[in-house]
Formats: structure tokens, C-alpha cells, sequence
């Protein structure tokens, strides 16, 4: 018991270590010259996104410096998301049809490059929005390359929570040194000389992909986390499309992670999962109860960084720890297979 104690406690510690990983970039606040704004096209990939799309307009409207363009790419979609993008004065791109071998957002990225006059490129997610001045001070911020944002999650019901510790994974792979997936800003010279999104056509968590591209022009590549910056909201349709989601690539995402960080991850995510057990077999509650809870606290700070999960999922972490297990296996099986995600059946990583 005194070894399992021992080690419990060891792989507790592992945790302040991710958390030093987590770069804040709130502080940020110098002034971007609005010159340097007017140089920036936003180029938003969109499939069906009627429903997030006034969210993210609204809040480029509302910045106190706003990009010089902001371009819709059109990912034939069957809803209002084309008309909503004129009404709130962004360029509408329709997509040409996707050819073999890409996926739907790497086209829509391409061709809004492409089309982009600019000499900064930004793409963001439709389900992405601005916080106060958070472009100012992301613009203020970049120095080069690409800077990339894991932006805070808007968490507004209780299942939304069951993303904690994929958001946990995500982030700790990829920030300080990695791309997120849903907000990118790099200088047009970076973008080209990588290949671009051409170069990743086939991925879909491409961002793992694009950061070794980058990487090898000898561009910096960095990424914040996006509390006071850009915040966005996973999966709010329901259980169900939070399974989908997360299904069509984790496995891949993990396996793109640096390998002395997944272990960390491992490692920790293993410690965790010890006292709730170990309180379980042999009901030692003077033991094992403060170290839960001393647990729990730690996944509260760490969720805090990132989004605002809601107490019952920090509190009761086992559970949305052992539906990332469950859900991991199940991606893992998945890699290779058939996969539905917005309409299109596709290969997950």
C-alpha cells in the first residue's frame, strides 16, 4: 500500500510539470499598428456553419484593430452560412468541388489563400470567436512565422465536459511548440515555402502536419493557449457529435504529439486514476481521500487554463477520464476506417 501511496503521489507531481507547458498569452496587450492589421486576411473554412458563423463576424467587427479582409470559403454548404457571411460584409468564396485526396478544410484553406492579397494569412475555425482586443494583442504578439492559438473552451452544458482531458491532451501536445488546429497566423513567405495546406491535403488534424512544414523553412512556429484571446465551443449538438468528433482522428493527434510529453501525459493520466481505485477496493478514506482530492484540485487548475468545465466534471474527474480511455481505444481501432464528419464520409488518421 505504502508503494502504491509512494506512487500515486510521483505521478500526481507529473502534473505541475504540464502545467508549466501551458503558456498564457493574456498578458500580451502591446498596440498592433493598424498598418500591420490591414495586412492580415482572415480566411474562414466553412461547411454548414450558419450557426457559428455571426459569433465569430460580430466579435472581428467589435475588435479595436480588425484585419484588412476577411474571406468565407464556402464548403458547399446547405444552409445559410454563405448569405450570413455577406450580411456581416465578408467576401464570399464558393468552393470548387474537392478533388481526390484532399480534405474539406484543407481545400477550403487553400483556395482562401490563394485568394487572399495579404501578406499574413488567418485562418480560423467558424466555431472561434474573439475576446475583447484579443486580435490586437495576437497581432501585438506575433513575431514571424506562424502563431497558432489553442483557443478556451466555452463549456455551456455538462456533457461538453466529457472533452476535459481531450482538451488536457491536445493542448499540453502542442503547446508551447506545436500548431492547434483552429486559429493559425503566418506570414505568406512561411505558408508558401511549406507547401501550405497543398502540402497537408490529406490530413485531418493537419496542424500536427503543417508545424513539420514549417519547421523545416526555418520559420518559428509557437502556439498560446487562448484564455482573454479566442474562444470557441466544441460539440454543442449533442453527445453524440462529440463522439464523432473525436473519433475521426485523436489516435492520430496523440500519436503526433513529442513522445517525452505523451508520456508525461500517460503517466499522469495513469496516477490519477490510482486513488479513485485504490478508495474503491479497499475503502481507506483517511488515505486515499485527500489525495483524491488533492487530484481533483489539480485537474480544476489545469482545467481553468483552458476552458470553463464545469465543477462536475473536475470534481468527479474518473469519469471523464475513463471515457477518454474509452474513446481513445475506440479512435485507435478507427484509424484507417470510414468515418462520418459534416455529411462526408472520410478516412480517419
Amino acid at each position: 500500500m505504502t508503494l502504491l501511496l509512494t506512487a500515486a503521489v510521483l505521478l500526481w507531481a507529473v502534473g505541475f510539470i504540464l502545467l508549466t507547458r501551458l503558456r498564457d498569452g493574456k498578458n500580451t496587450l502591446a498596440s498592433a499598428h493598424e498598418d500591420a492589421a490591414r495586412a492580415v486576411c482572415l480566411i474562414i473554412p466553412a461547411r454548414n456553419e450558419a450557426h457559428n458563423l455571426p459569433q465569430l463576424l460580430e466579435s472581428i467587427a467589435a475588435q479595436s484593430v480588425k484585419p484588412g479582409e476577411v474571406i468565407v470559403v464556402d464548403d458547399g454548404s446547405t444552409d445559410e452560412t454563405a448569405a450570413i457571411a455577406r450580411r456581416h460584409g465578408a467576401m464570399v468564396l464558393e468552393s470548387a468541388p474537392l478533388p481526390a485526396g484532399w480534405r474539406g478544410k484543407t481545400w477550403a484553406c487553400h483556395q482562401g489563400a490563394a485568394a487572399a492579397s495579404g501578406g499574413l494569412l488567418l485562418f480560423m475555425d467558424a466555431d472561434t470567436w474573439f475576446e475583447p482586443d484579443g486580435f490586437e494583442r495576437l497581432l501585438a504578439a506575433y513575431q514571424g512565422g506562424a502563431l497558432s492559438v489553442s483557443p478556451y473552451h466555452a463549456v455551456r452544458n455538462v456533457y461538453e465536459s466529457l472533452s476535459l482531458f481531450f482538451n488536457i491532451c491536445m493542448t499540453v501536445g502542442t503547446v508551447p511548440d506545436g500548431l492547434a488546429g483552429q486559429f493559425l497566423l503566418a506570414c505568406r513567405s512561411a505558408y508558401q515555402a511549406s507547401g501550405g495546406h497543398e502540402a497537408v491535403r490529406g490530413k485531418v488534424l493537419e496542424n500536427f502536419r503543417l508545424a513539420s512544414e514549417l519547421r523545416k523553412t526555418g520559420a518559428p512556429v509557437r502556439t498560446v493557449i487562448g484564455r482573454n484571446l479566442v474562444s470557441f465551443r466544441m460539440y454543442p449538438d449533442g453527445p453524440a457529435s462529440l463522439i464523432e468528433g473525436w473519433t475521426k482522428g485523436f489516435a492520430a493527434g496523440a500519436g503526433g504529439t513529442p513522445g517525452h510529453v505523451l508520456f508525461l501525459v500517460v503517466a499522469w493520466m495513469t496516477g490519477l486514476m490510482l486513488p479513485p481505485l485504490c478508495l474503491a477496493i479497499t475503502a481507506d478514506w483517511q488515505t486515499w481521500l485527500p489525495l483524491y482530492l488533492l487530484c481533483a484540485a489539480q485537474v480544476g487548475w489545469l482545467a481553468r487554463k483552458l476552458g470553463a468545465f464545469h465543477w462536475c466534471g473536475i470534481l468527479f474527474y474518473p469519469l471523464p477520464l475513463v471515457f477518454f480511455f474509452g474513446l481513445f481505444g475506440w479512435s485507435a481501432l478507427r484509424s484507417g476506417k470510414k468515418v462520418t464528419w459534416k455529411g462526408r464520409e472520410i478516412d480517419a488518421d
